[in-house]
């Protein structure tokens, strides 16, 4: 089957079972290959996860050789807003493909994301008809807490990482996004990570992955 978003997808070794999937969405500027390198460890204790990460759907405005979610150019958070919803329709088409493809249901799925791809990993999770197996988010925030609001319908688990010298996603959006999830009701685990700037190191990577593991 063909997806709407191209991708990098990596299967169970030894044509083990898929009893799980991980979409992996990558921050502005990157790709799919990009953040795949998360799976080279996590892919030994989930044998029966398929992990799929996509590109974005548009070109990135800064780095023409990578790919956005939403463009940044414009200081203007209205125009955010259209560009983030117009990303969430065409993720939620993917993840329509994908499901089909793996038959999975969206218990089985866990939606994982770095910057600007844990913002879309936050809203297509909690805007869902159907609750996802859990959301994992390293160094993002809500993109806009009184339209989630607005349109939040389901309660997904959330992980969220940060790391406290962040000087792209400032840390005070992780703890602005846990109030909003406690008080949305939604179960929510948080990390600041000491001496951690704008990227995913090792201990955050751990940390992902034993939740994950709990989650399965």
């Amino acid at each position: 089957m063909t997806f709407c978003l191209d991708s990098t997808i990596i299967k169970p070794e030894k044509n083990k079972d898929i009893n799980n999937l991980v979409l992996l969405l990558h921050g502005y500027g990157g790709d799919g290959k990009d953040i795949s390198v998360l799976t080279l460890n996590w892919k030994r204790y989930m044998p029966n996860t398929i992990f799929v990460c996509p590109n974005g759907h548009q070109s990135c405005e800064v780095n023409p050789i990578g790919y956005q979610w939403f463009d940044l150019t414009k200081d203007d958070a209205e125009y955010i807003l259209i560009e983030t919803l117009k990303a969430e329709e065409k993720i939620n088409k993917f993840l329509d493909e994908i499901k089909e493809e793996y038959n999975l249901e969206n218990n089985k799925i866990i939606l994982c994301g770095f910057s600007q791809g844990c913002m879309m990993s936050i809203n297509i999770g909690l805007t869902s008809q159907k609750p996802f197996n859990c959301i994992v988010g390293f160094s993002g925030k809500i993109i806009n807490r009184d339209d989630l609001k607005k349109r939040k319908k389901c309660s997904s688990n959330t992980l969220l990482i940060h790391g406290e010298l962040d000087d792209i996603v400032s840390p005070t959006y992780l703890l602005e996004a846990k109030d909003f999830l406690i008080r949305e009701n939604v179960e929510v685990e948080t990390h600041l990570l000491k001496n951690c700037g704008h990227h995913i190191p090792n201990d955050a990577s751990s940390i992902a992955l034993n939740y994950m593991l709990k989650k399965i």
